[in-house]
């Protein structure tokens, strides 16, 4: 277990590459950090960015796509789900599925597809997936921006988690409220539905790639309710509570962004809308 002054030397160093948008060597280059020691660090940083006036408002889940996460050379010592916090300052909504972000001072920003998840109340600890299903108010599409402090996109799962779980901003659309029918087949429903992913930086768009919600764990639903038996596993993690956003791993792989570009989704299998986003 690391000391705490040196978890407390890599939060900040985290922290101010994040603000100065500067690249910085994985953590991990420096000797051997845990899973522990990494969420520890993660702890750190939550806590100095609520004392300088952020709001937790959920998590996001990271690398519950296998598949993509093996491209980023992301293995964990164990089926856990890696995850971050996301805040008031990095969660917004587009108007009409249609939305434009900044891309100023993000570092290496990359586009990731995903359904997203709002909690009307806090899950029971030994909840099964259909109650799970029961305590979520609406789902919706969102676009994950995740940004990244390490060269060329190398980093280690330890540095993933201590790095903000690599989250830059979560551009919503528009929420879409669940009835008590589609609560029962939630999961099965998502598992069969599929995403197309374009990109334009001329006036027609490129189909860049399609993906699929069984690549999600199976289903986006099981990535939660994996994430929810895993937070009451660890010690020193909140569990979920009322009112939290969860967005639940990509789609696609992440695909690199930069401004000038719009990207566009469009959904097969499962009555969400595709969102629209352009960056400047």
């Amino acid at each position: 277990m690391l000391m705490s002054t040196q978890a407390n030397r890599y939060a900040h160093r985290l922290l101010d590459a994040r603000a100065h948008s500067i690249l910085i060597p994985p953590l991990s280059a420096e000797g051997s950090l845990s899973i522990a020691d990494a969420y520890d660090i993660a702890r750190r940083i939550l806590d100095i960015r609520i004392a300088q006036g952020e709001t937790p408002v959920g998590r996001k889940i990271g690398f519950a796509n296998r598949k993509v996460a093996v491209k980023y050379g992301v293995e964990t010592a164990t089926e856990d789900l890696i995850w971050g916090t996301m805040f008031d300052s990095t969660v917004r909504y587009t108007d009409d599925n249609h939305g434009v972000q900044s891309l100023k001072g993000a570092m290496q920003p990359r586009i990731e597809p995903e359904v997203v998840f709002k909690l009307a109340r806090a899950p029971a600890p030994d909840a099964t997936i259909d109650e799970l299903a029961d305590c979520i108010e609406w789902m919706a599409h969102g676009f994950e921006i995740d940004v990244c402090s390490f060269p060329d996109w190398k980093f280690e799962a330890v540095d993933a988690i201590a790095a903000f779980g690599m989250h830059g901003a979560l551009i919503l659309g528009e929420p879409r409220v669940l009835s008590a029918a589609t609560r029962r087949h939630l999961g099965e429903m998502l598992a069969n539905a599929s995403v197309s992913l374009s990109c334009s930086a001329q006036p027609s768009f490129t189909l860049l790639a399609a993906g699929f919600g069984s690549e999600v764990l199976g289903s986006p639903l099981n990535a939660l309710w994996q994430l929810h038996r895993q937070l009451h596993r660890q010690p020193n993690a909140t569990p979920l509570a009322a009112g939290e956003i969860i967005t639940t791993g990509t789609w696609t792989d992440a695909y690199p962004v930069e401004p000038g570009q719009t990207w566009t989704t469009a959904f097969s299998g499962v009555s969400l809308a595709g969102l629209t986003l352009s960056f400047v």
